[in-house]
């Protein structure tokens, strides 16, 4: 069983998680000022489902980046199904219980756990310095989904 998680938006990440263990954790492709559609087609279409975080437009955030990244949510939901692969859309709020439970559930709280449970994912990818909390965010919704949708 092959479940991808996504954590949307162009500093968001995606997961791969086979029969249980992580095999590809990479941040968001993009291109140029959005989402590389055609690398993101390339990676998840091996999934037998995908698991993404449901978003909506947050307070004091700007119409023009709201916008933004809403093309983006879309264009990743249209990739999804047009490729016929089954998607679940989860709150933050819901993955966050479950696999943080206990923590502060916050960006920091994904990146300790992902370092923990799966020390063996580079959470630093090329050019960056630190590790990249979309990553985390994205394996881990990808765990959730594995535990709850297999």
């Amino acid at each position: 069983m092959i479940v991808i998680g996504i954590d949307p938006g162009q500093t968001g990440g995606i997961a791969i998680i086979r029969d249980g263990d992580v095999t590809c954790a990479l941040p968001m492709p993009v291109i140029e000022k959005g989402l590389d559609a055609k690398a993101i087609r390339d990676v998840i279409h091996v999934a037998d489902f995908v698991v993404m975080e449901k978003v909506s437009a947050m307070p004091k955030q700007g119409m023009v980046s709201t916008f933004h990244f809403g093309v983006g949510y879309g264009m990743l939901q249209g990739i999804i199904l047009t490729l016929g692969i089954p998607l679940r859309l989860v709150t933050p709020q819901a993955w966050k219980k479950e696999i943080l439970a206990g923590t502060t559930k916050d960006k920091a709280a994904s990146i300790d756990y992902c370092k923990r449970v799966y020390p063996y994912i580079n959470l630093i990818p090329k050019g960056h310095r630190k590790p990249h909390d979309g990553i985390a965010d994205a394996i881990l919704i990808a765990e959730f989904g594995h535990r709850k949708f297999t």
